[in-house]
């Protein structure tokens, strides 16, 4: 510490507080009200004058709107937005990869859990038809006449499905919104940049 500068003033310690919730016979000295920041600039300029005079440096130039000559430029405030702008979206970015990995995870996994129940309900009606064809055979019609409705049975249903999937497949269009929505983009951006 120099001897130009002076010590920081010690707080004034409160007083201990008895066990009824009183305060003891000492009076708190009161509290001042929250400055302002320009009070506060100028309380932190006159204390480090000493320190900065001590040093050989001179103190920050205030201009006339008073903001100090240090003060960043509008520039380099737009590239610092810029900066930080760039930075949360990557962050966003990450942020939406980590959620997608293990929605997708979780999803591949409950697809591949459905697919083994599938394949386990086809063999299942691999015994549900040969059941219907004994079933049929034990009402009194011949063993292979049971089979063959059976057989038939499952053609009519296969029929069915083609027909209906043959449909659904026909009803099926392209994104026409989203294809328009990404053009009338893609005109704007490129009106905006020529």
């Amino acid at each position: 510490m120099t001897a130009s500068s002076s010590p920081a003033p010690k707080p004034t310690p409160r007083p201990a507080r008895h066990a009824s919730g009183g305060t003891s016979s000492r009076a708190e000295p009161p509290t001042t009200p929250i400055t302002t920041s320009a009070a506060a600039t100028a309380a932190r300029a006159a204390t480090s004058q000493p320190a900065a005079a001590a040093s050989g440096q001179q103190p920050p130039a205030v201009s006339s709107n008073g903001r100090h000559a240090a003060e960043p430029s509008v520039g380099k405030l737009v590239s610092d937005a810029s900066t930080h702008l760039s930075t949360l979206i990557r962050g966003e970015i990450e942020l939406a990869k980590l959620e997608l990995r293990s929605t997708v995870k979780n999803a591949g996994t409950g697809i591949g859990l459905f697919a083994g129940a599938a394949v386990v309900l086809v063999f299942s009606l691999i015994f549900a038809f040969l059941t219907l064809a004994e079933g049929i055979a034990a009402l009194g019609l011949d063993r292979w006449l049971a089979f063959l409705i059976v057989f038939v049975l499952q053609l009519l249903i296969v029929g069915l499905f083609v027909w209906i999937g043959i449909k659904k497949v026909k009803k099926v269009k392209a994104p026409r919104r989203t294809i328009k929505s990404t053009r009338d983009t893609v005109d704007y951006l490129k009106k905006s940049r020529g």
